[in-house]
């Protein structure tokens, strides 16, 4: 028995040794009695009160600062959290997002963000370290504690996994040409961007005016387009203006009064004020040094490390070179960073309300006009991009504006006289003057008629006269045909655009006729290779001229440049001489491998010996007839991206009144789910909660229903008899065993 206590007390011993704290480590050091009782039989008893009397000694106490500890949640949660919050009062003031500031999940999910974009791929939450949590916890708490200084250049919390220089060994040299040239933002500033982003980033989007498309998400320039060709149909006069200048910078007061609007939290506040106020370091070009002339040397193929991220593929920064001019600027206001284009926004929505407001002022319905004629103006009568529901203007016509703004791009559409047009100007430029300091002239609003074209975002917005043809059956049951006359909005890709946009990057020349350049940024790529790039870009142009109307003109076009300057790259390098010998080996779209004029290239006698001669894929869009059609699905009035959807929808479900309002449209409509069946037939209807979107519905007849009931009802006169059955037998025995 002793020996049996013995062993125990010395496992036990041991187990604790080894998980006890370093602060507590000393305590064996001290009590040396305690290892040398586990020998002496005579001292058991002690050993046992002594070792069981010190247990709560070893016991490990939480640390609040334990990055570990802190991670309750995930943070995606946490910002899910915040969305619906936010969705479910949008006109709430909000005050306490410091408490969402102090959420280590969110810096942690900040942290994960950042590295993605510096590294070039995603870190999960088990691979950061425990000194890096330990250094984003620093991090926060300086926030917290406005410790934190914008734009540090020495001196980090925390530093970026890649980032191993030693800024305590550097020359006088080096640190001089750090606080004095341009650096890239700092890798704890962009995090604390990340933050504030994820914390303000709901708050305003389910406050933001739905005219406005840019820099938002699930809105994009297609969704523009799209917009306009569903509400601006019926519209004559048109208002252009420009304001990015907004976009390169307002004074700081304007911009905190505009945050101040809806966010009066004082930590937040004071936080994105410092970012604007404090100075970005920035080198200036001499040009009076004149730089030595160097030979271009070979340069060698560059390897990447192992944690420098891929650059950008070749059409992609192709594509990229096709942004519109309303796509082009990007706001950049001090150390905000990322949150620029959220505070851009943030100042204009002032702007959107505004014109929302004057909306509804210049609406003057008109019985007789054939889409609006409601009081409201919300209800609309037809589709209005279908010619025929889209008649020309007249006194008898409703007056109505719409508007819409693409960051600082917007675009006014006025039906009625060219009078209400040039009003509304005037108070557009007397409210800008007022609320922004901006100074704008008619010449800056131009005023123009449908007619003469309008371009916004490189499509071209015009006004085509159809006759379309109007059947309809009159009285006696004879059908008629006549013809009507109509006018459609036409929304089309700009060639003349286009052509600009390709000569921006040096792959043809000339305005009239255009002639194709060869792409020698492709020289040492591999034919596959090359056409692969091609390929993809294509398919990127084909899909950003998805809703033009001349889709298929403007796509193969671009198929005609790339297949000339790809004739031409190869031409020079497989040494033909002219395009007509390289499509005469390499076919139409150029999916045969080329040959050199002497002998066959190094990378057709690989492919052959490989066995992948057939995986060179030809380019596509050769002919008009492959290009696909334009896309003319019907937009909804009330569009809202998915995300907002969802929310809504989720929202609304936590709601009882919502519920109980489907249960009764689905019963109504004969529509009843599987669970909805089996709560019928067990008389439970009222006491299950039902979700409608998992659910896969059955339409139920009322003599089926009828019949279910029957059933129902005869089973359970069945089941009492059986029970009546069962009593009586019971009663009997008893009455026996008396």
């Amino acid at each position: 028995m002793h020996r049996s206590v013995i062993v125990f007390c010395r496992r036990a011993l041991r187990s604790r040794a080894t998980v006890l704290s370093p602060n507590h480590r000393h305590y064996v050091l001290l009590h040396p009695q305690l290892t040398n009782a586990v020998n002496l039989r005579n001292n058991r008893g002690f050993f046992l009160s002594r070792a069981f009397s010190t247990s709560t000694y070893y016991r490990q106490v939480p640390d609040p600062n334990d990055p570990a500890s802190l991670m309750k949640e995930d943070g995606v949660a946490v910002c899910s959290q915040m969305w619906i919050e936010n969705f479910r009062e949008p006109e709430k003031t909000i005050t306490n997002l410091t408490n969402y500031l102090r959420r280590f999940e969110l810096w942690v999910l900040a942290y994960q963000k950042v590295c993605a974009d510096e590294m070039g791929a995603y870190m999960p939450r088990s691979s950061i370290t425990r000194a890096a949590l330990e250094d984003l916890l620093a991090l926060r708490n300086a926030v917290l504690d406005s410790k934190f200084k914008w734009g540090a250049r020495l001196e980090f919390f925390v530093k970026s996994p890649k980032d191993k220089t030693e800024y305590e060994s550097l020359s006088k040299r080096k640190i001089k040409a750090i606080l004095t040239t341009t650096q890239p933002a700092a890798f704890q500033d962009r995090i604390v961007q990340e933050v504030l982003f994820m914390i303000l980033e709901p708050v305003y989007e389910a406050r933001f005016s739905q005219k406005s498309f840019a820099f938002r998400p699930g809105r994009n320039a297609q969704t523009v387009l799209r917009v306009i060709r569903r509400n601006f149909a019926g519209y004559l006069w048109y208002i252009k203006g420009d304001l990015s200048t907004v976009l390169d910078g307002m004074k700081i007061g304007m911009v905190i009064s505009a945050l101040m609007r809806d966010v009066r939290d004082k930590k937040v506040v004071d936080l994105i004020k410092a970012a604007l106020t404090t100075p970005v370091i920035t080198s200036k070009i001499d040009d009076g040094e004149k730089k030595k002339k160097t030979k271009r040397k070979y340069q060698k193929k560059k390897v990447l490390a192992e944690d420098e991220p891929k650059p950008d593929p070749y059409w992609l920064i192709t594509f990229f070179g096709f942004a519109p001019e309303e796509a082009e600027i990007l706001p950049s206001w001090g150390h905000c960073g990322i949150l620029s284009p959220l505070l851009a926004n943030i100042c204009l929505d002032e702007l959107d309300r505004w014109m929302e407001g004057k909306i509804k002022e210049f609406y003057r319905p008109s019985t007789r006009d054939v889409i609006w004629n409601s009081p409201d103006g919300d209800a609309e009568q037809g589709n209005t991009s279908w010619p025929e529901f889209v008649p020309t203007s007249g006194p008898d016509k409703t007056r109505k504006i719409d508007y819409i703004r693409y960051g600082g791009h917007i675009l006014i559409g006025v039906r009625g006289p060219r009078a209400d047009a040039a009003t509304l100007r005037k108070q557009l430029i007397e409210f800008c003057d007022q609320k922004y300091m901006l100074k704008l002239d008619n010449e800056s609003l131009p005023i123009e008629h449908i007619t003469k074209g309008i371009m916004f975002l490189d499509h071209v917005l015009c006004r085509r006269v159809v006759y379309p043809t109007l059947r309809y059956t009159a009285t006696g049951g004879k059908i008629i045909s006549e013809k009507g006359v109509g006018t459609l909005l036409s929304v089309t890709a700009s060639l003349k655009q286009c052509i600009k946009q390709f000569r921006k990057l040096n792959f043809l020349k000339g305005d009239r006729d255009p002639d194709p350049q060869p792409c020698f940024r492709m020289f040492h790529a591999t034919q596959a290779h090359t056409n692969a790039q091609m390929n993809k870009f294509l398919t990127t142009m084909a899909e950003w001229y998805r809703y033009a109307d001349n889709r298929k003109k403007i796509v193969n076009f671009c198929s005609y440049i790339l297949r000339g300057s790809l004739a031409k790259l190869y031409a020079a390098k497989y040494k033909l001489r002219s395009r007509a010998k390289v499509y005469k080996i390499g076919s139409r779209n150029l999916s045969r491998p080329l040959k050199e004029k002497k002998g066959q290239s190094p990378e057709y006698h690989n492919l052959l010996r490989m066995g992948l001669v057939e995986s060179i894929d030809g380019l596509q869009y050769t002919r008009m007839s492959l290009v696909p059609e334009a896309d003319y699905t019907p937009f909804p009035a009330n569009w809202r991206p998915d995300h907002e959807k969802a929310l809504l929808e989720f929202i609304g479900l936590e709601n009882s009144q919502t519920l109980d309002e489907q249960r009764d449209c689905l019963k109504e409509q004969g529509l009843i789910s599987p669970q909805d069946y089996i709560s019928m037939l067990v008389w439970n209807y009222k006491k299950n909660a039902i979700s409608v979107d998992n659910l896969s519905f059955t339409r139920i007849s009322e003599n089926e229903l009828n019949n279910e009931e029957a059933l129902l009802s005869d089973s359970n006169d069945e089941s009492n008899e059986r029970m009546d059955n069962e009593e009586q037998k019971v009663e009997r025995i008893h009455v026996a065993q008396m």
